[in-house]
């Protein structure tokens, strides 16, 4: 399964959060610990960002961002989970 939701992601030990929404969206709210790495900064240069021996919990504003990007890179050899419903599930 691609997708994990909000809850489980709560009650795991330091899961790695990555935001991917634009910088002022995050700047305004977020998940607590979440890094923010901007879609298209992510999509045109995943290899900077990621380690593909760790494991990442992505999320947009409602899950459909996320959920194309976790697809990708999980092509790509990455190892992602799109959490779902997005940002809104989290407040």
């Amino acid at each position: 399964m691609d997708t994990v939701s909000i809850d489980e992601v709560k009650r795991m030990d330091n899961p790695i959060i990555v935001d991917i929404r634009d910088n002022y969206s995050y700047s305004i709210s977020h998940i607590k610990n979440a890094i923010n790495i901007p879609y298209y900064n992510l999509i045109n240069n995943y290899s900077h960002y990621l380690d593909k021996n760790k494991r990442y919990y992505l999320y947009c504003s409602e899950g459909n961002q996320s959920l194309e990007i976790s697809k990708r890179l999980n092509a790509f050899g990455y190892d992602t989970k799109s959490i779902r419903g997005g940002f809104i599930t989290f407040r």
